[in-house]
């Protein structure tokens, strides 16, 4: 397999893992989850991942930076990396880690805080219910101000 040429993402992790002394791999392994095998659930319409402890954890593609768009055979294209921390769908340049994934870290901050911009900006007949219920109450509470 020495002929094989990997991407960059795969041959820094690899010369990481080379560095490790054995001790601290294993720490390493202890601390967090690591991937076994991932693939997409076109059925289901998820990404699911075994992890090294026997669980499983899937999430829908919509949730993650750069995999709402994808078309299934875009998304059933997952590359693990050879410590199974992260994941990669080369077609799209998409990496995420499964220790992000795990901790519901489905993207890059700037992503996250935007995502959550967006759904917080959610119109719904509930919403709307409640804001005319807080104004009728005289809406949001002043802030006190203690004097010191």
């Amino acid at each position: 397999m020495a002929d094989t040429i990997y991407p960059d993402w795969v041959e820094r992790e690899l010369s990481r893992v080379d560095g490790l002394k054995a001790q601290s791999a294993g720490a390493v392994a202890q601390q967090h989850r690591h991937a076994l095998a991932a693939h997409f659930d076109g059925v289901r319409g998820r990404i699911m991942l075994a992890l090294d402890n026997g669980a499983e954890f899937s999430f829908p593609p919509a949730l993650a930076m750069g995999l709402a768009d994808a078309t299934p055979a875009q998304l059933a294209d997952i590359v693990l990396s050879p410590l199974g921390t992260g994941l990669h769908w080369p077609q799209l340049d998409v990496d995420l880690t499964v220790d992000g994934l795990q901790h519901g870290v489905f993207g890059s901050r700037a992503w996250m805080r935007s995502h959550a911009a967006r759904a917080g900006a959610v119109r719904s007949p509930a919403k709307a219910s409640a804001a005319r219920a807080n104004g009728a109450k005289g809406g949001r509470p002043r802030k006190v101000q203690l004097a010191l």
